[in-house]
């Protein structure tokens, strides 16, 4: 099974969110047709798109990622990962699960 790591942009809320799935073209159709209560974050806004996305070796790498790049608090990080693929290259090499 292949997982993905994605990265959407509001520019209503010039905001971006990240997460994983291991199906995302479902995940993203859940997000952009907002069956999730009021409360949740991609609800804020209705305008999502997609700004980046990967595919990861598994599971353990994909969340890996995506814990990092929510570490990094950073719109520059996340402007830079699209602008420079290698970025991307050096995260999915940094957390190869070694199985």
């Amino acid at each position: 099974m292949s997982w993905t790591v994605y990265i959407l942009f509001s520019p209503k809320l010039q905001r971006f969110y990240t997460g994983c799935t291991a199906d995302f073209p479902s995940r993203m159709e859940r997000h952009l047709l907002d069956p999730y209560n009021k409360s949740n974050f991609t609800a804020k806004a209705n305008d999502w798109e997609i700004f980046l996305h990967f595919e990861c070796s598994d599971e353990v790498q994909a969340k890996s990622i995506e814990h990092h790049i929510k570490k990094m608090k950073s719109k520059v990080y996340i402007e830079n990962l699209r602008r420079y693929p290698e970025m991307v290259k050096k995260l999915l090499e940094k957390y190869k699960s070694g199985y």
